[in-house]
């Protein structure tokens, strides 16, 4: 298994996985990931600026999944866990540790904080961010665009030297 930065030729299979996924979790509607304009072309998105950047996870040449860091409402201080989703046969091996850590790392050059939106209905993903260190919030952070989103997350960035 290896994590890299994603290239142009990953779009079509990191959004298949992150629409199976939230098909999964009945998260295909308006108000989610499922309506962002960029999901057909995240390698543009996340390579449009500095402070954002998309990890694949891959295996013998295929895509397992993904997860992306940009500023939440434009903020210089709070970023934004994005898109971190991992195909059903690969939850559960530790590649998702893994790719959060790799994500966060690279947040805490650029952010104080990190910020994340799910579903209450992903039950082990919330367990997942919390045991990494994710406080669940009582509402969204002003500026969110997932509306239908249910659970909200924060966590303080400490920089690496």
């Amino acid at each position: 298994m290896k994590i890299r930065q994603i290239e142009k030729t990953d779009n079509r299979f990191i959004e298949q996985i992150i629409r199976e996924c939230l098909i999964e979790f009945g998260g295909n509607r308006e108000g989610l990931a499922w309506a962002d304009d960029s999901m057909h072309d995240l390698y543009s998105y996340y390579n449009s600026a500095d402070n954002r950047a998309y990890w694949i996870v891959e295996e013998n040449g295929q895509v397992l999944g993904g997860c992306g860091i940009a500023p939440f409402a434009e903020s210089d201080e709070v970023c934004e866990l994005q898109k971190m989703y991992l195909a059903s046969a690969t939850r559960g091996t530790g590649i998702a540790a893994e790719l959060l850590k790799t994500a966060l790392d690279f947040a805490a050059q650029h952010y104080k904080q990190c910020y994340l939106e799910t579903l209450q209905t992903m039950g082990a993903a919330n367990r997942f961010y919390q045991k990494h260190g994710f406080t669940m919030l009582a509402e969204p952070l002003a500026g969110s665009e997932h509306f239908a989103c249910d659970a909200w997350y924060i966590k303080a960035l400490e920089k690496h030297n």
